[in-house]
């Protein structure tokens, strides 16, 4: 029919805008390249052109018609959720991943050889990435609502406070989270000795390889904070990256990080698993209000592994 074809025709748009330039275009709009982020480096980007001449056309039909009822399951999810929009879909990951390096001014001695301190992944696709840190609130609400929305996020855990509950992130992995490191008792880890470090990132390494199957590649220092210590003993504890964040967000509002409060291409963006009796609202709300300002940025988000 007439309104078939013009569904597949928008779909169609939608695909090549996701695949292109990672700009999550509107119906008949052709998305341009986001500009790279100042001071820090570039990452290679999938052009429009490039990505037709990788699909044949019978694959981009059918890329289409997925990404077009995805984001019709997308459109009635963010009507039940609250959400002032739907979140936009996210551009294809890249086939071979960014280089990732230490960001300028985040050096300790000898960090070439040590995992990189970032807030960013090199990409020039307006693409962000959502992270979770510690594990005290365990609010059964925001499970349902980010499968539903297929809103991907990464989590840093605490075994301290997620001990108590172990199943609850068992049911987030079961999700397609990836549980990552964040140290057993959340110390401000320059202050502690080498061994101490290395006792508080390994030995989270082992509950999560022991409780979930998997031992992590990235490792979130608690507050930020970390010395050349930290970094030896996360490396020694099969630690590959350790990334920081460019942005924060609450229920109520956002705290920018960079020097023009606002959101750049593969920017890494943290919050917490809390609820109202410790910041002003509940994890939803958090979720409400951070994809508001993403999405009228015109951003979409992915998943950090795909990147990383």
């Amino acid at each position: 029919s007439r309104r078939g074809r013009r569904g597949r025709a928008v779909a169609a748009a939608l695909l090549v805008g996701a695949i292109g330039s990672g700009c999550a275009a509107g119906a008949g709009e052709v998305p341009k390249p986001a500009a790279g982020r100042p001071g820090l480096p570039g990452g290679p980007g999938h052009g429009a052109q490039e990505a037709q001449k990788e699909a044949p056309a019978g694959m981009i039909a059918g890329y289409a018609d997925n990404l077009r009822r995805n984001q019709a399951a997308r459109a009635i999810a963010a009507k039940k959720w609250g959400l002032s929009a739907t979140p936009l879909p996210a551009p294809r990951p890249p086939t071979v991943k960014p280089a990732i390096t230490t960001r300028e001014g985040f050096e300790v001695q000898d960090s070439e050889d040590l995992p990189p301190i970032f807030t960013t992944v090199p990409t020039k696709d307006k693409v962000v990435f959502l992270t979770i840190d510690d594990g005290s609130e365990k609010d059964p609400e925001l499970l349902r609502m980010m499968s539903e929305l297929k809103i991907p996020y990464t989590a840093f855990l605490s075994d301290y406070v997620i001990s108590n509950n172990y199943d609850y992130f068992k049911k987030m992995q079961d999700n397609g989270v990836t549980l990552n490191n964040h140290t057993l008792n959340h110390p401000y880890l320059p202050g502690l000795s080498y061994d101490e470090q290395k006792r508080e990132i390994c030995g989270q390494q082992d509950k999560l390889q022991q409780r979930y199957g998997h031992r992590p590649t990235l490792f979130r220092p608690p507050f930020g904070n970390y010395n050349r210590d930290t970094l030896v003993a996360a490396k020694e504890c099969g630690v590959k990256a350790a990334p920081l964040w460019a942005s924060e967000a609450f229920p109520d509002h956002m705290e920018w990080r960079e020097w023009d409060k606002d959101m750049h291409p593969g920017d890494i963006i943290l919050t917490h698993f809390r609820g109202p009796d410790e910041w002003a609202g509940s994890m939803p709300d958090m979720i409400r209000q951070v994809m508001k300002v993403i999405t009228d940025k015109g951003y979409a988000v992915g998943k950090l592994e795909d990147y990383v």
